[in-house]
């Protein structure tokens, strides 16, 4: 049952009210999600999104959807927290920990009904806090991963392309969604500009294969020396 969207509160304000969102996941069609559904009815969850989908997807409709809900609702001045029945059903490592950056970004609440994170975790919470160094270290290492066929490339005179608006944050981080398998126009709708006059928009789809084209390049350059 959909519970309508609270009124906006005054800025500044106290959170009035508490709204419980639910998240249900399995990986394959033949799962049932029977088990998870009756756990989220069960803690008083009345919103449940749910959804059949891998945990290799790169994009989760419904899990999106929740979380979008999610941030409007706490925006308008009600706290709100995500419920899911396990941690592992809202994804592993990376994933896990930049879902967690996100709802924190919103002061979005989380809370487990089973399994080793069981429990309400607040956003500024230790499991908030863990789940970004995770994802603060798991960055830091792929952007070094590269570091070191790129320091190559520029001693034979070459520069990472882009028309002067890649860096190498923005380049680590199109090659880990990369790895997922997500298509060129979804990885630059994930990176952010940071330097020059189009700062704060989108790369195009052309600039981020350039980009990465050219870091393949310098990497097999890198690999027969």
């Amino acid at each position: 049952m959909d519970r309508a969207a609270p009124a906006p509160a005054s800025a500044g304000a106290e959170p009035v009210g508490h709204v419980r969102l639910g998240y249900a996941r399995a990986s394959t069609a033949r799962q049932s999600l029977d088990a998870q559904l009756d756990s989220l009815a069960e803690a008083g969850v009345t919103r449940i999104f749910s959804e059949k989908i891998s945990t290799r997807a790169t994009k989760r409709p419904e899990l999106e959807a929740a979380v979008k809900l999610a941030g409007e609702i706490r925006s308008s001045g009600v706290a709100v927290t995500l419920v899911v029945h396990e941690h592992k059903r809202l994804g592993r490592g990376i994933e896990l920990a930049m879902l967690a950056e996100e709802l924190k970004a919103s002061d979005v609440g989380l809370e487990f009904l089973t399994g080793e994170l069981k429990g309400s975790h607040d956003p500024s919470g230790i499991v908030f806090t863990v789940l970004a160094a995770m994802s603060g270290m798991e960055r830091e290492y792929i952007r070094d991963r590269t570091l070191e066929g790129h320091e190559s490339a520029r001693k034979r005179g070459k520069t990472i392309g882009g028309a002067g608006v890649t860096d190498e944050s923005m380049l680590s981080m199109a090659l880990h969604l990369r790895d997922q398998e997500m298509s060129l126009r979804d990885i630059a709708m994930r990176l952010v500009i940071t330097v020059g006059a189009k700062k704060g928009q989108h790369p195009s789809p052309a600039t981020v294969m350039r980009m990465l084209r050219e870091h393949d390049e310098q990497a097999a350059v890198t690999a027969s020396t």
